[in-house]
C-alpha cells in the first residue's frame, strides 16, 4: 500500500535515460530557439509556432510514458527538462494546447465526468483546489497553474488495461468481487502513487468495466467477466460470495496461526521434558491437544466455506457454458433460417445435372473436331513401316576420292546389304553345322576380280 501523503515524482535535471532528441545536447542555437517563450498568437509566426508545438509537445507526453505516470504538473515538467540551468519558457502553452485538443485533461474535469460517488471519502483528495483556481476557471482565464494536476487521457486509458489484465491474470480473479485493499496491493508496482490508481478505476469504471459498491464501511469491487463484457450492478449473490470470501480469508489466518502456537506448545513440553519438568511438559502438550482440537474445528468450517464456493465457481461456469451454449443455438437457427432437407437435395440434383450436361458437351466438342474422319491405327503403323524400309533402301550419297583406286576395272562393286549378309551367314551355319567367323561371308561374296 501507499503512504498516504506520497505523490509520483518526476525527476529533475534533465533526462538521465538519454532519450532526449539528438539536438538537445548537439545544436545549441536550435535549442536556444525552442526554450524561448511563444509568441501571443499563432497567426504572428505560424512556422516558428508550428516547431516548437511539433517538439515538445511528443517530448512531454513520451516522458511521462517513460516515466509511468498519468498525473502530469507544470512544475514537475520545468524540473525534469531543465537544461543547464534554463527552464524551457513555453512549457504552459503546450499544456493549453494539448488541453485543447482532448490529449491532457484536468483533474478535477475527469472526476467530474465520471460518477465517483463511492469516492465521497476523497473529496479532500482530490476536489479542493486552491481558490485562485476556481477564480481563473470562472474568469475565462486559460493559463495553467504550477501546482494544477493534468491527466494525459491516453496514458490513464493504456495503465487501466495494464491493470486489467493484471487482475485478470492473478489468482483473485476467481470471482469478479474484490476487496479494494486487495486490489490496491496487487497494483503497487504498476500505479506508483495511491491517486494513479484511483484514477485508473475511474477509468475502468467509465469504461463500463468495473463498479465500486461500499459495505458495512469496507469498499468492494466489480470486474467485468470478460475484456469486452460490460459490468453488472453489484448484487446480493456478489455481497454473499464476498462476505464467504472473506470468511474463508479469516479461517485460514486463524488455522495458521493456531498452527503456529500448536507448534510452540510442542516445542515448550520438549523443553521442559529436557530440564526434568514433567508437570510443565504436561500442562504444555494439553494445550498442544487442546489447540490441535480447535484446528480441527476450523478445518471443518473452513471446508464447508471452500465447498460452497467450490459449488457456486461451479455453478458461475455451468451459467456460462449454458449461455454459449444459448447464444451458439441462437446463431446456428439464424444461419439455418432457409435451410431445408429438400432444398439441399434439390441442389444437388441440380448440380449433378449441370455437372452432366457439361460432359455432354465436352464430348460433343471433343468429336466435332475431326470433321467425321475416323482414321484406323493399325493402318497409320503399316503405313509408317513401308515408308521406314523405303529409307532403309535409299544409297547414301557419299564423296568421291579420286586418290585411290580401288578397282582396276570398271566393274562396279555390287552393294550388298546388312540383310542379305545375315541372311547368308545363317545358312552357312546351317550347312556346316557350326559358326563360321564373320569374315567368311565377305570373302564368299566377293566379286571375281
Amino acid at each position: 500500500m501507499w503512504s498516504p501523503g506520497r505523490e509520483a515524482q518526476a525527476p529533475t535535471g534533465g533526462d538521465p535515460a538519454g532519450l532526449l532528441p539528438p539536438e538537445w545536447e548537439e545544436d545549441e542555437e536550435r535549442m536556444s530557439f525552442l526554450f524561448s517563450a511563444f509568441k501571443r498568437s499563432r497567426e504572428v509566426n505560424s512556422t516558428d509556432w508550428d516547431s516548437k508545438m511539433g517538439f515538445w509537445a511528443p517530448l512531454v507526453l513520451s516522458h511521462s510514458r517513460r516515466q509511468g505516470v498519468v498525473r502530469l504538473r507544470l512544475r514537475d515538467l520545468q524540473e525534469a527538462f531543465q537544461r543547464k540551468g534554463s527552464v524551457p519558457l513555453g512549457l504552459a502553452t503546450v499544456l493549453q494546447d494539448l488541453l485543447r485538443r482532448g490529449e491532457l485533461q484536468r483533474e478535477s474535469d475527469f472526476m467530474a465526468s465520471v460518477d465517483s460517488s463511492w469516492i465521497s471519502w476523497g473529496v479532500g483528495v482530490f476536489l479542493l483546489k486552491p481558490l485562485k483556481w476556481t477564480l481563473s476557471n470562472m474568469l475565462g482565464d486559460n493559463k495553467v497553474p504550477a501546482e494544477e494536476v493534468l491527466v494525459a487521457v491516453e496514458l490513464l486509458k493504456e495503465k487501466a488495461e495494464e491493470v486489467y489484465r493484471l487482475y485478470q491474470n492473478s489468482p483473485i480473479s476467481s470471482h469478479p468481487v474484490v476487496a479494494l485493499s486487495e486490489l490496491s496491493t496487487l497494483c503497487a508496482n504498476s500505479c506508483p502513487d495511491e491517486r494513479t490508481f484511483y484514477l485508473v478505476l475511474l477509468q475502468l469504471q467509465k469504461e463500463k468495466r468495473v463498479t465500486v459498491l461500499e459495505q458495512n464501511g469496507e469498499k468492494i469491487v466489480k470486474f467485468a467477466r470478460g475484456p469486452h463484457a460490460k459490468v453488472s450492478p453489484v448484487n446480493d449473490v456478489d455481497v454473499g460470495v464476498y462476505q464467504l470470501m472473506q470468511s474463508e480469508q479469516l479461517l485460514s489466518r486463524k488455522v495458521e496461526s493456531l498452527s503456529q502456537e500448536s507448534e510452540r506448545c510442542k516445542e515448550e513440553a520438549r523443553r521442559a521434558c529436557r530440564a526434568g519438568k514433567k508437570q510443565l511438559a504436561l500442562r504444555s502438550l494439553k494445550a498442544k491437544q487442546r489447540t490441535e482440537k480447535r484446528i480441527e474445528a476450523l478445518h471443518a468450517k473452513l471446508d464447508t466455506v471452500q465447498g460452497i464456493l467450490d459449488r457456486i465457481y461451479a455453478s458461475q461456469t455451468d451459467q456460462m457454458v449454458f449461455n454459449a451454449y444459448q447464444a451458439g443455438v441462437g446463431a446456428l437457427k439464424l444461419s439455418m433460417k432457409d435451410v431445408t432437407v429438400e432444398k439441399a437435395e434439390s441442389l444437388v440434383d441440380q448440380i449433378q445435372e449441370l455437372c452432366d450436361t457439361q460432359d455432354e458437351v465436352s464430348q460433343t466438342l471433343a468429336g466435332g473436331v475431326t470433321n467425321g474422319l475416323d482414321f484406323d491405327s493399325e493402318e497409320l503403323e503399316k503405313e509408317l513401316d513401308i515408308l521406314l524400309q523405303d529409307t532403309t533402301k535409299e544409297p547414301l550419297d557419299l564423296p568421291d576420292n579420286p586418290q585411290e583406286t580401288l578397282y582396276t576395272n570398271s566393274v562396279p562393286e555390287p552393294r550388298i546389304l546388312d540383310a542379305e549378309l545375315e541372311a547368308e551367314l545363317e545358312k552357312l551355319s546351317i550347312s556346316e553345322g557350326g559358326l563360321v567367323s564373320s569374315k567368311s561371308p565377305k570373302r564368299q561374296l566377293e566379286p571375281t576380280l
